[in-house]
């Protein structure tokens, strides 16, 4: 993992689309502005991890359902 310490309006790039620019930080949480093309998807991590469980929690109930149908 590559560890980066950024100021206020300083920016790093990925590839040739990609910038991440830090726009604001204050008590601890730090705000970012991503620039991406449009076909490059951007999603927090918390939400795929939360989507993940919810999926996980599913298929669980439904392998739980079966057992009892058999």
């Amino acid at each position: 993992m590559l560890v980066l310490k950024r100021n206020k309006g300083e920016s790093i790039l990925i590839g040739d689309g990609i910038e991440i620019k830090v726009l604001e930080c204050s008590n601890g949480i730090v705000k970012l502005g991503i620039e991406a093309p449009k076909d490059v998807k951007i999603i927090r991590k918390e939400l795929v991890v939360e989507v993940q469980n919810a999926n996980k929690e599913s298929a669980d109930n439904l392998d739980m359902l079966i057992k009892k149908i058999k």
